[in-house]
């Protein structure tokens, strides 16, 4: 039996997914196809120390990335983050994929508005020197009143970190944008599937995720 071709090009993709949408499934796909990746790491955040707000269980954002990402090849839906013990960084998380695969090439995936926040992270230093960026650009507004048609990009011209870009389509979706839709009770009718995959749609329903009371 011949040997199984090595890993040589591996993905990190992390969020918290609240939920999963299809800006996050075009990212995964491209970063997939133009980096020429082995296996891409999906993974969903454990104890988010940047986030304000509560997220939605673990469970929920497991459930709701098996249903996202299910049709991508070379996915890997990767939960050590949430079950690691206290704040979870990216610096750690790369450290054990360096380690699960020696020698080969560790590529961090990011939105531009990540990029723009970069030097605010934990230990940002010690992941430019396991990873190499890989950054698709974003519209300069994807919060919940952003239109789905707006033709500006995030301008990234002063950027001073080492990143490769993505070539991807604007998708001006957030996950804010999710949650803003169902939460409204007038909406919470209208169609989420320009916006999240239909099996992500029906599980927030099913769910009864992110809405008010009315």
């Amino acid at each position: 039996m011949p040997a199984p071709n090595p890993v040589t090009r591996v993905g990190m993709f992390g969020g918290a997914f609240d939920p999963p949408h299809w800006a996050h499934c075009e990212l995964a796909k491209t970063a997939l196809d133009q980096l020429s990746l082995d296996v891409l790491h999906i993974l969903p955040t454990g104890h988010a120390w940047h986030k304000a707000r509560v997220l939605s269980s673990a469970e929920h954002r497991v459930a709701m990335c098996r249903l996202a990402f299910s049709d991508l090849d070379r996915i890997r839906l990767d939960e050590r983050e949430i079950h690691r013990q206290g704040p979870s960084y990216t610096a750690d998380t790369l450290r054990e994929l360096r380690s699960e695969y020696p020698g080969a090439e560790l590529f961090l995936v990011l939105g531009a508005d990540q990029l723009l926040a970069f030097k605010n992270w934990i230990r940002w230093q010690e992941v430019l020197d396991l990873a190499t960026l890989a950054v698709a650009n974003r519209a300069t507004n994807i919060g919940a009143d952003a239109r789905l048609d707006q033709e500006s990009e995030t301008d990234l011209s002063g950027v001073d970190l080492p990143f490769v870009r993505l070539r991807m389509p604007l998708k001006n979706i957030s996950a804010s944008a999710v949650r803003a839709r169902v939460s409204q009770p007038r909406s919470r009718e209208a169609a989420l599937d320009v916006l999240v995959p239909e099996a992500v749609a029906s599980y927030i329903s099913q769910h009864s995720l992110y809405q008010t009371p009315t």
